[in-house]
């Protein structure tokens, strides 16, 4: 999983900063036309290099984030139980379980030294509502990382329900940790466990005093 976690910075990378364009592209040109200039932003800025937490936030809380469906990406990790919760208890899930991956992801900014994005021959049928854009992160001296994309065509862009790295789902690996954590302690069970992950994350770690 941490492996995963890593490398997901690639996908974050590729989306930052697709809220730009007013008119929907097709997915994979909109991948290549913005891949380009988000790495060079990256790459001029130390601070969010040397992991300022506030900064990668925001980047990613305004590019980011609008591109991604998910209520849908927490209704497939759910799984079946999905059906089973409350309204109420379906918003709290998605932003907790959205709350959770943006601060396991952003991490991965701080990791980044001369990564490159590859995207990989596309063809899309006419008419086409549900796509998987491939793509590669390569980093010198070490193998390439594949990262795909599924994406949904809504009314007004395209938007990421689920992310593949080296041919694992982010969706699916959360799925069983989920459906565990649901059959010990039901819907309420899991919201619980989201809200106490996000809460420990959020809490800075205390420095030991000196003596």
């Amino acid at each position: 999983m941490k492996k995963v976690f890593v490398s997901i910075f690639g996908a974050l990378l590729i989306l930052a900063s697709m809220g730009v364009r007013a008119e929907m592209t097709e997915p994979d040109v909109l991948i290549k036309n913005t891949v380009q200039e988000v790495l060079e932003i990256v790459r001029q800025d130390k601070d969010i290099r040397a992991g300022n937490q506030k900064k990668i936030l925001e980047l990613v809380d305004a590019k980011v984030l609008p591109h991604f469906n998910f209520t849908r990406m927490t209704q497939l990790a759910v799984g079946k139980s999905w059906r089973t919760a409350t309204p109420e208890q379906k918003q709290v899930l998605v932003t907790e379980f959205r709350n959770l991956l943006v601060r396991t992801y952003t991490k991965a900014f701080t990791v980044y030294r001369d990564q490159t994005v590859e995207i990989k021959p596309f063809k899309m049928t006419a008419g086409s509502t549900d796509v998987t854009v491939k793509t590669l992160i390569i980093k010198p001296g070490t193998p390439s990382v594949p990262v795909d994309y599924d994406m949904e065509k809504t009314a007004t862009d395209w938007k990421v329900y689920d992310l593949s790295v080296e041919g694992v789902s982010l969706v699916t690996s959360y799925r069983g940790t989920f459906s565990e954590q649901v059959q010990q302690g039901g819907i309420e069970g899991l919201i619980k466990t989201l809200v106490e992950k996000n809460q420990a994350a959020a809490t800075p770690v205390r420095k030991a005093e000196s003596k």
